[in-house]
């Protein structure tokens, strides 16, 4: 121990001893901190430290880029797997009043404040389905703009057409993601329910990534049928068929899965497949539609994923009209008496 009170005044002055290690040195009851100069340490022992100083320094900076690395791939894998999901177009290249029927230009809000756009294409005043309307939640690529045909298709059937563009798409605000496009299919159908529709006159109409969609609004709000077109068990399930030398189930953050939410999903079901379809394959419906409940009813279409009015668009309609009037019958059936 040291003693006396010039060395005790060493021990304690920065200016007596440099930044170097320090001794904790016991007591009794005290506990002095001494520093101790290099001079006092053998030479050896100072070149060990020195030498673990600098070795400390490469091991830490090869944490560093590892851990920089890490991040760096994990970052990559994100952009990818958000690149190969959605597809939106900002530029719109027409507009609704191409029909040459009235629609109304929409603009509303998402609940998390996000703007949207969308078009609202009224039934037929004659037609005696004009209190059904068609929430069309459409696929991952483009923007409304592009899907004029479809909505003309619909219009055949004697109901309303609702088509929005998700968050990132076309006119309206933000990035598309997951839970984001939820809250704009939710945001849909309140304009729907403030414009006056019944709740169990809005049919979910979800094409390819649409149908995630649809599939989890019925979940959180009331509606009065599903149509699931073209659609995939879930979005990790196509990751892995698509490129399965990737860790997908792993990796993915971004789910869809559809398949999952059709046992707990309670009102008349749709589900329209081509078996020509190379994108999501023909299982993908069989699956989905073994899992749902009854009244249910699968409906083949034909051409690929994205021509299934080229296909054959009377069998198209001819299956959305069964639909609507299998809805119809459940609205007359009286309940049991309890």
């Amino acid at each position: 121990m040291v003693q006396g009170g010039k060395a005790e005044e060493d021990c304690r002055s920065p200016r007596h001893c440099p930044a170097v290690p320090q001794l904790a040195l016991s007591s009794g009851d005290r506990v002095l901190i001494c520093r101790v100069t290099e001079a006092r340490l053998p030479g050896m022992l100072v070149a060990a430290l020195r030498m673990n100083e600098r070795k400390a320094r490469r091991l830490g900076g090869r944490w560093v880029r590892l851990l920089l690395g890490l991040l760096a791939i994990y970052l990559v894998l994100r952009w990818f797997e958000h690149c190969q999901v959605y597809h939106p177009d900002r530029q719109m290249e027409t507009s609704g009043s191409e029909l040459g029927r009235p629609f109304e230009d929409v603009h509303f809000q998402a609940a998390d404040g996000v703007g949207l756009h969308g078009w609202f294409f009224p039934a037929d005043p004659d037609s005696a389905r004009k209190h059904f309307i068609y929430l069309l939640c459409h696929g991952n690529a483009g923007n409304i703009s592009h899907r004029l045909d479809h909505c003309a298709a619909l219009l055949e059937t004697g109901a309303g057409v609702f088509i929005f563009d998700y968050r990132g798409y076309g006119l309206s605000q933000g990035r598309p993601g997951e839970e984001g496009t939820y809250l704009d299919a939710q945001a849909a159908h309140q304009w729907l329910r403030q414009k006056g529709f019944v709740a169990n006159h809005i049919i979910a109409l979800g094409e390819s990534l649409g149908g995630g969609v649809a599939s989890e609004l019925v979940l959180r709000e009331s509606l009065g049928g599903l149509i699931l077109q073209s659609t995939y068990t879930s979005i990790t399930d196509v990751g892995t068929e698509l490129f399965p030398w990737l860790p997908v189930r792993w990796i993915s953050t971004i789910k869809y899965d559809t398949r999952s939410r059709l046992p707990r999903i309670k009102v008349p079901l749709l589900v329209m497949h081509s078996r020509a379809d190379s994108l999501i394959g023909f299982p993908h419906a069989e699956k989905n539609f073994a899992a749902a409940n009854e009244p249910k009813m699968f409906w083949e279409i034909a051409g690929e994923h994205n021509q299934f009015l080229e296909g054959d668009r009377a069998r198209y309609l001819g299956g959305l009209n069964r639909f609507l009037l299998t809805i119809e019958s459940c609205r007359k059936t009286p309940e049991p008496k309890l």
